[in-house]
């Protein structure tokens, strides 16, 4: 898009939802409402089917929600062309924003808001125990930033695509090394304890293989087919796993959280509080750094984007590896999925409606072609 068309744009240009969603992304919380009255369903009159699946173990892994995470994370690692990241020198500004605020911001103060109001705002509402296995949830997914959904977010604020795949893919990295360690410093000042192996073998399982899958896999084919044939063949015939894989997986999380839930529906709204303010107050501190940066804001909304959404597959995976699909962490992970959409959402709206904000668009880097 040239400077001239990027200026003319203005909100009511903006694309429509419904042109840059697919049908589950556009009612991701309508899908999850329904997993969940399925999985509570089945956890109450058919349990003979979440026991037996729960037999299925290996060195405390579900191997049945081992594949189903697997059938999530992999689609999504497979887009990713770490040959973008040659084009980091391009708005480095950018790139610092979304980086600074991933990885040395965002999963603090994930951890401050979640510690205040379930360790002791709603105190008297959430037993002790439980409060912190919701904290634990909650952690879990501030350090583990949007990779997939943050291509829409970007297409529905016209941002620069190229652009977006170089913040992605240089989060993508950062989070094979600082995952980890971010998630067992929090949870270790919550008094939380994880074994290190454990949390090893969970980034092994759920970052380190399906990156390395997913990498492997997109050099092969487009190499031998091209990469015309691997965006519109092979990755449309790729793209119903996703949405397969987790919707089954929260219908077996819900089979096993049944009598949590039913017991305790306020839990759900309880939690789903922090969530919703660290969610714009990330967003806006990386839009508001990005304005004051003066970065273009096709470069900014996305960035911020990045940033506000969460890899809630990975959380998601990472909760029930390290306490368990019975486990509240793993709960608040399901409820990050649940208010996820409607909130990127308004955030979408509020980042198209201060456009003129921004300065127009990102300049060409020197001899770059049409």
């Amino acid at each position: 898009m040239s400077q001239t068309d990027q200026t003319a744009y203005s909100t009511d240009d903006a694309p429509d939802i419904r042109e840059g969603m697919g049908l589950f992304e556009r009612y991701l919380s309508v899908w999850v409402a329904l997993a969940i009255v399925v999985g509570i369903a089945l956890g109450q009159f058919a349990p003979a089917i979440p026991d037996a699946l729960s037999r299925f173990e290996y060195a405390q892994v579900s191997i049945p929600v081992a594949i189903l995470i697997w059938a999530m994370i992999f689609p999504m690692m497979v887009q990713i062309d770490f040959s973008s990241i040659l084009g980091v020198g391009r708005q480095p500004k950018g790139l610092v924003i979304t980086t600074t605020v991933n990885w040395l911001i965002k999963p603090f103060t994930m951890f401050a808001l979640a510690w205040f109001f379930l360790m002791v705002v709603f105190a008297p509402l959430i037993p002790e125990g439980l409060a912190r296995e919701y904290l634990a949830g909650a952690i879990l997914l501030g350090a583990a930033p949007c990779t997939a959904m943050v291509f829409v977010w970007s297409y529905l604020t016209r941002g620069d695509a190229a652009y977006t795949l170089v913040q992605v893919s240089v989060n993508d990295l950062i989070m094979l090394f600082a995952f980890a360690p971010i998630v067992m410093f929090l949870l270790g000042i919550s008094d939380i304890i994880v074994p290190w192996e454990t949390m090893a073998l969970s980034v092994i399982l759920y970052i380190v293989i399906p990156l390395t899958a997913g990498y492997l896999t997109r050099v092969a084919l487009i190499r031998r087919n091209g990469v015309e044939w691997f965006d519109n063949v092979f990755m449309k015939r790729l793209a119903p796993v996703t949405p397969i894989g987790l919707i089954l997986t929260l219908v077996l999380l819900f089979a096993f959280q049944g009598e949590v839930i039913l017991n305790n529906p306020l839990h759900i709204v309880l939690i789903a509080i922090p969530l919703i303010l660290q969610t714009f107050l990330i967003f806006f501190i990386a839009y508001g750094w990005a304005k004051a940066w003066r970065v273009p804001h096709n470069v900014a909304a996305p960035g911020a984007m990045i940033g506000a959404s969460n890899f809630f597959e990975l959380a998601v995976a990472a909760a029930i590896a390290l306490f368990g699909v019975h486990s509240g962490a793993a709960l608040a992970t399901v409820v990050g999925v649940l208010v996820e959409v409607p909130l990127m959402l308004a955030l979408v709206k509020i980042a198209n409606r201060t456009r003129h904000k921004f300065p127009a668009a990102a300049p060409q880097p020197a001899g770059a072609g049409g």
